[in-house]
């Protein structure tokens, strides 16, 4: 089967973005294109149409290439828990909880298979496969068991694009100490060097390029400057110089910046906004007083939970939520804000029962079968009847508790869309919590959201008659897609 295999120097190095935009780039030239990594290690999630896991980085890169995302193109998933393990995902479902060590003796043989399997699908219905390596090829003391990079290209014999981030400094090194660590076979199949996010002028950098393609025998392809577009991120170590600074922002958000925040991909619709800056912050900062506070997403609610206790941040919430502060709880976040999170099993690793924020009238119990699944409801808050999308992934059950009689109705909570089970909201429209992850890509239902919060600023309402966030995502790729192939030459892995 055709394909092109896609190895970064270092982690961040920008594979999965030259992935994603050469995806685009040759589905507009023609090409049924999809994309591959045999195993990702993330907390970035997509649900499938079939109600599988995959990273949500292999999904955005089939939008790219105009397919939909299937469980095959990202076939092991591995969400790390904390605790120096990780939920093993295979064709999307959950399997396990494993160790490093371990997860080598128990999941290697079938991982491989499942990684045949996929790529043996997937060529059967595609043109060409666009396949992302993890990490660097070059780790020694990890080839043995690597599920992801050269194996893969090996198996395909599939001409190699390595890419070096230029940002961290040292780029010729990581290139060339790359290359000397690779197998006489593995370097063989390096048709092309990527310089990426590069940001100065190309006439200085001209001499090093020369001096090393005479180095390597191998040419730089392409240079492809900095992308200033917010990209969606494949892991937490993005979000750490990810805070927006817009001068011109009338809301200030804060996203509070769990150790295992998970999907805070649900966030880019936000950043995108104008008028919106959105500010990651650690349990251990100051919450200050931003127009609103997120508690995102986790895969390890009650661990998380136990943190933002004893850091103070907890706190923090509950009295800016007293205060008359608007706070939302997605997923994890949503189980946080209740009364109880039980895990009797210690499924998440702790068993036991724990107080949670008490914002919400829910108690949450962790459970063995997680919910991944599609969505489709309508809302009822902000604005009655607004059609919303999204998917669930989630391992609790959370259960509303039944208001006591004598509670006064401006603490009434009522449910948040059609489907109770979703989410909840309190009268005043203070208290956010639902299950639903993607709900700010919804245009129009995001600025009746962002214009309840400019409504307590005394600001103008904002056009509620937007389109959904996947049209903006269009736009960002399209503008991926032409900016590197200016800078990027394609020839020597499509003859």
């Amino acid at each position: 089967m055709k394909s092109i295999m896609v190895v970064g120097t270092t982690s961040h190095a920008g594979k999965s973005l030259i992935s994603t935009a050469i995806c685009r780039i040759l589905s507009r030239r023609g090409w049924r294109v999809a994309p591959f990594k045999g195993q990702n290690m993330a907390l970035n999630a997509y649900v499938t149409a079939s109600g599988g896991e995959i990273g949500y980085a292999q999904a955005v890169q089939a939008w790219a290439a105009g397919v939909v995302p299937w469980v095959e193109m990202n076939p092991i998933l591995l969400k790390p828990q904390g605790d120096m393990t990780s939920q093993v995902i295979i064709k999307g479902r959950p399997v396990g909880k494993v160790n490093a060590t371990d997860y080598y003796e128990q999941y290697f043989e079938l991982g491989w298979r499942t990684i045949e399997e996929s790529l043996q699908h997937l060529g059967t219905e595609f043109d060409l496969l666009i396949c992302e390596g993890a990490g660097s090829p070059a780790e020694i003391n990890l080839k043995h068991r690597d599920l992801t990079n050269m194996r893969v290209a090996k198996y395909l014999n599939a001409p190699t694009l390595l890419v070096v981030d230029i940002e961290r400094g040292g780029a010729f090194a990581h290139v060339v100490g790359t290359l000397e660590l690779l197998e006489p076979e593995e370097r063989e199949l390096i048709k092309g060097v990527v310089i990426n996010k590069f940001r100065g002028q190309r006439s200085i950098l001209e001499p090093g390029i020369k001096w090393l393609e005479a180095r390597i025998g191998i040419p730089v392809v392409g240079v492809i400057p900095y992308f200033q577009e917010t990209f969606p991120a494949e892991d937490s170590l993005d979000l750490l110089g990810r805070n927006s600074h817009k001068t011109q922002a009338d809301l200030n958000i804060a996203v509070i910046r769990l150790p295992r925040i998970a999907n805070f991909t649900d966030f880019d619709p936000l950043e995108s906004e104008p008028s919106v800056s959105v500010k990651y912050l650690s349990p251990k900062q100051d919450l200050g007083h931003p127009d609103a506070v997120i508690i995102p997403g986790t895969k390890t609610t009650i661990a998380d939970l136990l943190l933002l206790q004893r850091s103070g941040m907890a706190e923090a919430i509950q009295h800016y939520a007293a205060s008359g502060g608007t706070v939302m709880g997605i997923c994890g976040g949503f189980q946080m804000m209740g009364q109880i999170i039980a895990d009797p099993e210690g499924i998440e690793g702790q068993a036991g029962r724990f107080q949670g924020l008490n914002l919400l009238p829910i108690r949450t119990v962790i459970t063995g079968q997680k919910i991944a699944r599609q969505r489709q409801v309508s809302s009822n808050y902000p604005q009655m009847g607004l059609p919303v999308n999204g998917f669930e992934i989630h391992q609790g059950r959370s259960r509303i508790e039944q208001p006591p009689s004598d509670k006064p109705d401006s603490q009434a909570f009522q449910p948040l869309f059609d489907d109770v089970n979703l989410g909840l909201v309190d009268s005043c429209q203070s208290i956010w919590g639902t299950y639903l992850h993607g709900i700010f890509d919804n245009g129009p239902w995001r600025r009746a959201w962002l214009n309840r919060l400019r409504q307590q600023r005394g600001l103008k309402s904002l056009p509620t008659g937007v389109a959904n966030y996947r049209e903006q995502r269009e736009q960002i790729l399209d503008s991926l897609a032409t900016e590197v192939e200016s800078h990027l030459d394609l020839t020597p892995f499509l003859s």
